[in-house]
């Protein structure tokens, strides 16, 4: 287990987990494993909870689980991580009272998507935006995922919201192009902080000027996960890259089309969790399990052992109440 380091300024920065969702056998939410969960990645020095995002399958929960998720976390973070919900809905309207339920359930920001279903254009999505990132008075975070959701949100209008909403301090790029983290960083300086919201760019992504790491790998290896962006922070190179080249491969398993699937098998088979997915998901077929576990073998034969967080990531006991 990784040690215990200092808690970060900013709510952005560090390792922020976007938790999976757990499902009983009625596939109802299961509240006492995402209370173990939660308290798991904390001891294990995350910086953050992301309920309720894609990798959570937000999008296949009731509006009033999206918000037990939020009582959830808050309940087993407690105060020592902030927990963040995510925020996405077909309708404006729904998005807004969503992201005031959160809120009001203890969430201490929001990612903010775009609409689900509905691709429109720049003004609309502008007007989305704007809507719900006034909607309450805790930072948000906007979420840019073109590939996932048919809206990209360039940084010029990243700008351009950000210069008309005093809550939006945040972005969370996962377009792929880290060349996009640059651009933020160099049109708005330290005004929008960025997370890196693609497992395998955080390396790259850290690089370009990334202070935060929207992580899906890190459920079931959050050790491994705070480790490395400890070493990037730092500016540890060799120790940050041969960290990374073994992570690598499982940290692409963050981007495909069955994502969710792969993440929660990889939480059950390291007894972290179970790989019960919500239809209209079902789980892996025998081939896919087959290619998933022989990565997964491949890995755990090569785990790096333990090690020191790098210097100055210690977390004092006064940081923990």
């Amino acid at each position: 287990m990784t040690g215990p380091r200092t808690r970060p300024r900013s709510i952005w920065r560090g390792v922020l987990v976007a938790v999976t969702t757990p499902f009983d056998p009625n596939f109802e939410v299961d509240g006492p494993a995402l209370v173990d969960h939660v308290a798991r990645l904390v001891a294990n020095g995350v910086d953050g909870i992301v309920v309720g995002g894609s990798l959570g399958e937000g999008a296949s929960l009731s509006l009033e689980e999206r918000v037990r998720l939020v009582s959830i976390a808050v309940s087993a973070a407690g105060p020592r991580v902030p927990v963040v919900a995510a925020i996405g809905a077909a309708r404006t309207a729904e998005a807004v009272g969503l992201a005031r339920s959160a809120v009001s359930a203890g969430a201490s920001g929001l990612l903010v998507l775009p609409p689900y279903v509905y691709r429109g254009d720049r003004r609309e999505t502008h007007e989305h935006f704007r809507a719900v990132l006034r909607a309450t008075e805790v930072p948000g975070m906007l979420y840019n995922n073109p590939a996932a959701y048919g809206t990209d949100v360039s940084p010029d209008e990243v700008l351009e919201l950000a210069e008309e909403l005093s809550t939006l301090t945040g972005v969370k790029e996962s377009s792929g192009d880290v060349r996009r983290i640059a651009a933020i960083r160099a049109l708005l300086g330290e005004r929008v902080e960025v997370a890196v919201g693609l497992d395998d760019a955080v390396l790259e992504g850290v690089a370009a000027g990334a202070v935060g790491w929207v992580a899906g790998l890190a459920n079931a290896f959050p050790e491994e996960s705070v480790r490395l962006f400890c070493h990037l922070e730092r500016g540890e190179r060799d120790e940050a890259w041969e960290l990374y080249r073994w992570f690598l491969p499982l940290l692409r398993r963050d981007t495909g089309p069955k994502f969710v699937q792969e993440i929660k098998v990889l939480q059950s088979d390291l007894g972290l969790g179970s790989a019960r997915v919500r239809p209209p998901r079902l789980p892996l077929c025998d081939a896919e399990l087959l290619e998933l576990r022989a990565l997964t073998r491949a890995a755990l034969e090569s785990r790096p052992g333990a090690a020191k967080p790098p210097r100055g990531r210690t977390r004092t006991s006064a940081s923990k109440a």
